[in-house]
């Protein structure tokens, strides 16, 4: 079976890697939701500060225990499975073994 891959324009996509300086968890955070962004990272941090400080956000999705080369296709079947959930700002963890889903309190 033939598997769909998915190429992102550079309108679509902020990449923090180009900005000129890191501006930190969170600047990027709000930089994230003042753009109606989703926001997808390997950082747990962006998670504790949606729960614990109460950052804005319009959802988050953390991938933990993938490759590099798995990210892609990960983050696309996280977005269409879950399209619901993130639309409502959930944050969503997924390993290799489940998917956890924290709905905005």
């Amino acid at each position: 079976m033939n598997k769909s891959k998915i190429l992102l324009d550079s309108c679509i996509v902020v990449w923090v890697g180009d900005f000129l300086k890191d501006p930190g968890d969170e600047a990027i955070i709000r930089l994230a939701f003042k753009e109606n962004r989703i926001l997808i990272t390997l950082d747990k941090d962006f998670g504790e500060l949606a729960v614990f400080r109460g950052e804005p956000h319009c959802g988050i999705i953390r991938i933990v225990d993938h490759s590099a080369t798995d990210l892609g296709t990960v983050s696309l079947r996280i977005l269409e499975t879950y399209n619901t959930d993130l639309l409502n700002s959930a944050i969503i963890t997924v390993d290799k073994l489940k998917v956890r889903i924290r709905m905005n309190d």
